[in-house]
């Protein structure tokens, strides 16, 4: 039987309940994690805690929660210690994509994307250095996108994945002499419901963008799958990355974005 690369570990997946989010909770149990992962829906969540348990893995818990609450993120993680006795991958994946140009933007709309997007992980970050600063151990992983170096989405959306970015780095450096590790995936176009959303022009602000990626972005494809960004995932929360930190990875089929 080959070696588990997460055997034994304790991981907290947001964003769990479609597309890459799922991949990566799916991989991280079959890699021997026990899991609490989070999703806003009840229904799809407790689907796919069914699925991962179906799957043969029974340690994976789910629990309801917004990343705009820290109240639900203090739960989550008390959930997680109290189940398993520790806490030592923190993956922040749940996050909105949206296409409304500046001039579009309402202040409800920027401050929910941001609440979302950069503050979330903000908060996920605080409250799990908590856990991992005591013990001087823990992975942070947070899902960034290619728009936080190429902005082509929405305002509010590319600028929360380039502050998303900094953050990493920032966060990376004040703990680099630990060893916690904070890192960052930067996706690019990967078969997800929200890019294909946005492809048919549903995502808010629709097609906002179109014409503007291909005067400004060259992208030869072809599209990741979402196995690839969890597949990403897996080798900074392992060993594999145990000197990998304060980088953005991207992850999009393109060697020059």
């Amino acid at each position: 039987m080959k070696a588990k690369m997460l055997d034994g570990k304790v991981a907290i997946i947001t964003g769990a309940s479609y597309g890459m989010g799922c991949a990566m909770a799916e991989l991280f149990a079959e890699e021997g994690a026990r899991l609490v992962i989070t999703a806003r829906g009840q229904e799809k969540l407790d689907e796919e805690v069914k699925k991962i348990k179906n799957m043969g893995y029974p340690d994976v818990i789910g629990v309801v929660a917004d990343n705009q609450y820290t109240k639900d993120i203090q739960n989550v993680i008390k959930t997680a210690t109290d189940a398993y006795g520790d806490l030592d991958i923190v993956l922040n994946n749940a996050g909105i994509g949206e296409q409304k140009s500046i001039e579009e933007t309402e202040d409800e709309w920027m401050d929910f994307i941001l609440k979302v997007n950069l503050e979330g992980p903000m908060k996920w970050i605080r409250e799990s250095l908590k856990i991992f600063r005591p013990k001087n151990d823990g992975v942070i992983i947070n899902v960034s996108s290619v728009n936080g170096q190429r902005p082509m989405c929405g305002a509010s959306y590319t600028s929360s994945k380039g502050g998303l970015n900094t953050l990493t780095k920032n966060v990376a450096m004040l703990l680099n002499d630990t060893n916690i590790r904070v890192n960052a995936i930067a996706p690019g176009a990967t078969r997800t419901p929200a890019h294909l959303a946005n492809l048919e022009g549903k995502q808010e602000g629709g097609k906002s963008w179109e014409g503007h990626n291909d005067k400004y972005v060259y992208f030869p494809g072809p599209e990741c799958e979402c196995i690839d960004q969890a597949w990403a995932c897996l080798y900074l929360a392992s060993e594999m990355g145990r000197c990998v930190k304060g980088q953005v990875l991207q992850v999009c089929n393109a060697a020059f974005l």
